[in-house]
């Protein structure tokens, strides 16, 4: 199954443990470009539906190339949620306006990184290892019902642990 949200779960506690360090928005566009390939196998109605882009080389690879193309997209975006939540008395809600090459680039590798890993679990067409080896000893290892839990619960968590952080960080500044 192309893309889902269940993938940005981790991504979401991972944000809240290292806040501007991690950009959820490279993250994000990194599992949208994982799952291009999938989505137009799917509507040619191939039989695999994962293929060289479901590998960690082809992560790699494709988490290099969003970091590059996507990075300027992901700054106007972040300067448009900043200016959208601004009026409101929101802007607490923000990172800041622009993801640097460092953030961007490693953000976006482990956007793909995880979709491998997250997509090994759950899908017997993946060969995370390819070209060198064809073995996904994961697959079926844990039920997707609890690794779609797993995704959720951290999502959830994230959520709330963002927003904690971001309103004591802005009450913080506010007193000072």
């Amino acid at each position: 199954m192309p893309f889902t949200p269940l993938h940005m779960g981790p991504a979401l506690l991972l944000k809240v443990a290292v806040g501007p360090r991690f950009s959820l928005t490279m993250y994000g566009l990194a599992q949208i470009a994982m799952d291009i390939e999938p989505l137009v196998r799917i509507v040619r109605g191939d039989a695999v539906l994962h293929g060289p882009t479901h590998t960690y080389l082809g992560a790699v690879l494709i988490g290099l190339s969003v970091a590059v193309v996507a990075r300027p997209l992901c700054n106007v975006l972040l300067r448009a949620w900043g200016a959208v939540l601004r009026p409101f008395g929101l802007a607490w809600l923000t990172d800041g306006a622009s993801v640097g090459w460092r953030v961007g680039v490693s953000s976006a590798l482990i956007g793909t990184i995880s979709h491998i890993l997250l997509d090994s679990f759950m899908h017997r067409d993946i060969r995370p290892l390819a070209p060198f080896s064809d073995w996904n000893g994961l697959v079926d290892l844990v039920p997707i019902s609890s690794l779609n839990s797993f995704c959720i619960a951290a999502g959830g968590l994230g959520v709330l642990g963002w927003i904690v952080r971001r309103w004591r960080q802005a009450s913080t500044k506010r007193q000072a």
